[in-house]
């Protein structure tokens, strides 16, 4: 791979392959015999923008359809639909593969580019079913314009139904909900609820519409007939004038907002009695690490021991409805203070509740050693949190990879 005169390398180079690059990643999976167990990642993305102009093609309205088209480029259509926000994610280009995964080489033929690309990474980490999400859309929340939020929500949705999913079983998805608008959200679940592939649904979480508004009470209700999960995906926004703002290092808007936006939601879910109207809709809170699940746990049980009547929907304390939703580890605090962690689990029910994230291909992403690796977990515990408790929650059916089956095969020819 080349190498620039600044020290970075040269993102035109054409050699860049993911299975090279988490060549290591491989070798764990195999000393630590992943092949025995099941793995479920229920947070990797991929770069919707590299697919654009296929997505367009989605659009109902054709006036914004051709306006978005009229940007051409690789990125055909970002200007026109998305905003976008400052930061460092590729940490000033040492991050290779965020420049080169566009000149990754794949199969010319069916199925999709990002289903080759998605089982290569998958293979190498030994995951062996994944929960898909786009990228750059996980701020669309923020768009000025509701209607493109809706427009692009639903041609995303489409295009990834029908060229992702559809074609690889070992690929899932909770699908974007354009949350904007309630009566957009709930057409959303209509329209893809029974899709092949869609095992829930997701809100962006850097936004500002109130969860317990009346008009998504219908999506809820919706969602728990249906029996499909609904998730929070985290995400930061440095324009927030309440507090990001204030801020001016990308670490410190990352470090909070990921947990920020998260935080509020839940509170609100639970304070207005969420839990209790839909006790059979579970709720899932993704990308925000879990140091902060504690803390909310402790100051929202402290709050209400006094003021339980603003809450009379309530019939436990609120750390009790905490205690039955999920969580996914990604990015878990690996702290000097390994007690510290050992009791968040423990404060969490994490054996039932957590749910393993790689994050992959970000640049802050876990590999499953993150929790195969920790002393205070027993092997059901590790085997739980890596893929039986999504099992069950998203009532998966266990697909192995080829490259575990074949080592399984080969450990039980040579025992």
């Amino acid at each position: 791979m080349n190498i620039l005169a600044t020290g970075l390398r040269d993102p035109s180079v054409e050699e860049f392959d993911t299975r090279t690059l988490l060549k290591k990643a491989a070798q764990q999976a195999t000393k630590r015999r992943y092949e025995d167990f099941l793995i479920v990642d229920v947070d990797a993305h991929h770069y919707e923008t590299e697919s654009l102009s296929e997505i367009l093609e989605y659009i109902e309205d054709p006036v914004l359809r051709a306006t978005a088209k009229a940007k051409g480029g690789v990125y055909a259509g970002a200007p026109t639909l998305m905003n976008n926000q400052p930061g460092f994610q590729d940490m000033g280009g040492r991050i290779g593969r965020y420049s080169t995964r566009r000149l990754e080489k794949t199969p010319a033929a069916p199925p999709h580019r990002d289903v080759h690309l998605t089982k290569r990474w998958m293979d190498a980490l030994g995951v062996d079913i994944v929960c898909l999400f786009p990228t750059p859309m996980l701020l669309l929340g923020l768009h000025p314009n509701v209607e493109i939020e809706i427009a692009l929500a639903q041609a995303y949705n489409r295009w990834l139904t029908q060229n992702v999913l559809s074609s690889e079983p070992r690929i899932k998805s909770m699908l974007y909900l354009p949350f904007n608008d309630p009566e957009a959200t709930y057409k959303t679940v209509q329209e893809f609820g029974h899709k092949k592939g869609v095992i829930g649904f997701m809100i962006t979480a850097a936004r500002y519409k109130p969860v317990y508004h009346n008009a998504y009470m219908k999506t809820y209700a919706l969602l728990e007939e249906l029996g499909k999960p609904l998730s929070f995906h985290a995400a930061y926004n440095w324009y927030d004038q309440s507090f990001f703002q204030t801020t001016n290092k990308f670490i410190a808007v990352h470090a909070l907002g990921f947990t920020f936006h998260n935080m509020i939601h839940l509170t609100n879910w639970i304070v207005n009695g969420l839990p209790e109207r839909f006790p059979k809709l579970k709720t899932i809170w993704i990308e925000s690490g879990l140091a902060w699940v504690p803390f909310l746990m402790q100051r929202l049980d402290n709050e209400y021991m006094m003021r339980t009547s603003e809450c009379p929907s309530l019939k436990r304390k609120p750390s009790d409805y905490i205690r039955q939703m999920y969580f996914t580890t990604q990015p878990m605090e690996m702290v000097d203070n390994r007690d510290a962690l050992e009791l968040t689990f423990k404060m969490m029910n994490a054996d039932s509740q957590l749910l393993y994230s790689s994050d992959y291909p970000h640049w802050d992403m876990d590999l499953p050693s993150v929790i195969y690796d920790l002393p205070f977990l027993s092997e059901q515990a590790k085997r739980n949190i890596l893929g039986e408790n999504a099992r069950k929650l998203f009532n998966l059916e266990p697909i192995f990879s080829d490259l575990k089956l074949a080592a399984r095969e080969a450990h039980q020819k040579s025992a």
